[in-house]
């Protein structure tokens, strides 16, 4: 049986054990939320050993070169050891510079890094509370022009994330980790596209950001932005959008509650196959709109989607 090595723990495990389970039952406290790759909340780094990594494309290059894995995604087929992601070691340190409410459920969070952090619209980024809670949130600024990093928390729901989000004050600092995500992004060579952001809840966060960023960039397609909120109180960013409709002659917002989706969805039209559609959410609600999407003739390559995986 391959043996596992943290610290001063030893132990065996069975040969193909997910890493991520074998530490978590051994009582080793390792981050993890999406189990799924994504959200990189389970950084060890490998000081000997290598396991069997599912999804070694997940990282980038230097990371990996630098020994780090996710526990998530490896299975241990020999002895390893390694180390847990230490923020207060491994990660940038971050002020809150200002913490308010957009809804009734929606909490930004404008947080001002330490050290400058190079990021693009779309990506999200892992936050650390100084407590050690790790969560991932899109980014809903644009870099280059907005000063701090913002991001929209919805606290409608207890988590540990969100319970000492609400608590936050200016002054206080957070740890920021690994920077993932590219799936939401702005080509240039969309510009004249029709082009579709559909976010869901505070899936609209980085689509914020991409609006933007396609606008910066001088898109000259017609921009449709659809916003689907579980009451109407919810459409946090309606005012800032509607805003930059009035601006912008070629964008058009829609602003749907949860019980219209079915009746927007079935007459749902492509005005043409070379649409580019970004959708963000909750799995149901983009699945769901991904397939109606491509009933109604978009091709598969021209619909990108980010989805926001509940906790483990």
């Amino acid at each position: 049986m391959p043996e596992l090595c943290v610290g001063e723990r030893h132990w065996e495990v069975a040969a193909a054990s997910n890493l991520l389970d074998a530490l978590l039952g051994a009582g080793i406290a390792v981050p993890h939320s999406c189990r799924a790759g994504s959200c990189q909340a389970c950084l060890v780094r490998c000081v000997a050993g290598e396991p069997e990594d599912a999804k070694p494309d997940a990282l980038d290059a230097a990371r990996r070169q630098q020994g780090w894995r996710l526990a998530c995604q490896c299975r241990v087929n020999g002895p390893l050891q390694l180390e847990v992601f230490d923020p207060n070691k491994d990660a940038c340190p971050a002020q809150v510079q200002a913490c308010d409410w957009l809804s009734e459920r929606v909490l930004r969070l404008r947080l001002l890094p330490q050290q400058p952090l190079r990021y693009r619209a779309g990506q999200h980024l892992l936050l650390w509370t100084a407590d050690g809670v790790a969560r991932p949130y899109s980014l809903a600024c644009l870099p280059g022009e907005d000063t701090c990093l913002e991001f929209h928390i919805d606290c409608g729901r207890p988590g540990a994330f969100c319970d000492a989000a609400r608590q936050l004050q200016v002054g206080d600092s957070l740890r920021l980790g690994a920077l993932s995500g590219a799936a939401l992004h702005y080509e240039p060579d969309w510009q004249e596209k029709p082009l579709w952001l559909l976010g869901a809840g505070t899936g609209l966060a980085p689509l914020w950001a991409v609006l933007r960023e396609a606008l910066r960039q001088g898109h000259q397609g017609p921009i449709r932005v659809v916003h689907v909120a579980s009451a109407g109180a919810e459409h946090y960013l309606a005012g800032a959008l509607l805003a930059l409709a009035e601006r912008h002659a070629h964008v058009q917002v829609e602003l749907i509650e949860g019980p219209q989706l079915p009746a927007f969805l079935s007459t749902l039209r492509l005005a043409s196959r070379q649409t580019v559609a970004l959708l963000c959410g909750g799995p149901e609600i983009v699945e769901v709109v991904s397939r109606r999407l491509y009933l109604a003739g978009l091709p598969r390559s021209q619909l990108l989607s980010d989805l926001f995986l509940p906790h483990a």
